[in-house]
């Protein structure tokens, strides 16, 4: 065994420009904690690229660049929030993601203990979605020019024949679902960043979602439309998806899922929900008579168990969502002006 096949250790110490360098200092970063923690066959290949294999099928690729802060939050931190962004993206379309690539933007001065438990917590998300990590890079920039660490994650998926999702499939009469709770993400994030304390500490709900939408689409092939509602919350995601399709959305306030404590810290830290980002939920457009079947589908998931149906689209050319609020009046949901939560994911 050569000095670079032995795992050094990562409790003490910080990252250095000579762990970008290209010298032994990189070489022994990238076998003694990356490789070590995300082994994989692909990975052992040794390459800069992975040679994959690809199934029957249409491929979808999504690329995500994370740079939340604080990088670790109660519920998850950015090496399994980097994982579950991408499988969620992938999975949106309807596919299977297959693999994952990683790339680190590494501050020079960044503890190599946290460094460690980042890349420990990204293997341990990986291996629990079934998606490995096959190839990454690493880079490393000076003290005061980053924010720790940067990872931007790339992911490859098959969709499978017979399986169109998009907006353009969007029409008047469908029904919207929505897997559960909102607000949780973003709330837990800026308590943490905050320093805020309440009752209960507030968990991301930051899942990769793949396998849901798997059954999902198992169930009823025909779904139309499916989103995670991130950056911006439900009320971007429903605005975008009411552009692109040229309809209106009406949901109903009292459906919408929202978790008291949730509820409490935002009427506290004055954020509307709907607003707020989320990293583990997802909404579904569908036919009327499909309503019923994805629920029960749904609900049978732990991460679809508060499903409800929340709205319906509506002939409208302005492309306006509305909401129908709990005192019986409707309100125009309209979208964010300016960045509500910064860095939030």
């Amino acid at each position: 065994m050569n000095s670079l096949d032995k795992p050094p250790r990562f409790a003490t110490g910080s990252v250095d420009l000579t762990h970008g360098g290209g010298g032994r200092a990189m070489a022994e970063l990238i076998a003694g904690l990356f490789q070590r923690h995300l082994k994989n066959p692909f990975l052992e290949q040794g390459h800069d690229a992975a040679l994959v294999s690809v199934p029957q099928g249409r491929l979808v690729m999504s690329t995500d660049g994370h740079v939340i802060s604080p990088l670790f939050f109660p519920g998850g931190d950015i090496g399994s929030l980097a994982v579950h962004g991408t499988l969620n993206d992938i999975a949106m379309s309807g596919a299977r993601p297959l693999y994952l690539t990683a790339g680190f933007i590494l501050e020079e001065g960044f503890p190599l203990g946290d460094l460690e438990r980042i890349v420990i917590s990204m293997a341990g998300a990986a291996k629990e979605a079934g998606v490995p990590v096959v190839t990454g890079d690493t880079k490393v920039v000076e003290k005061g020019k980053g924010d720790g660490v940067f990872i931007t994650t790339t992911g490859l998926g098959v969709v499978p024949d017979g399986v169109e999702i998009g907006p353009g499939r969007v029409r008047p009469g469908q029904k919207i679902l929505l897997s559960g709770s909102i607000g949780d993400h973003g709330v837990a994030i800026l308590s943490k960043r905050e320093n805020l304390e309440f009752e209960t500490e507030l968990q991301s709900d930051s899942a990769a979602l793949h396998r849901l939408v798997g059954e999902m689409v198992a169930a009823v092939p025909s779904i139309a439309m499916l989103r995670d509602p991130t950056r911006g919350g439900v009320a971007a995601t429903l605005n975008e998806i009411a552009q692109a399709a040229r309809a209106g959305i009406q949901i109903d306030e009292a459906s919408i899922p929202l978790k008291p404590d949730v509820a409490a810290a935002c009427e506290l830290l004055g954020l509307d929900p709907l607003y707020v980002a989320n990293e583990g939920k997802l909404l579904c457009f569908c036919e009327p008579r499909d309503t019923e079947k994805l629920l029960g589908i749904m609900r049978q998931n732990p991460l679809g168990r508060e499903a409800a149906i929340v709205g319906t689209v509506t002939e409208d050319d302005r492309a306006l969502v509305q909401m129908e609020t709990r005192f019986g009046g409707l309100r125009v949901v309209d979208w964010l002006a300016g960045e509500q939560l910064p860095r939030i994911c």
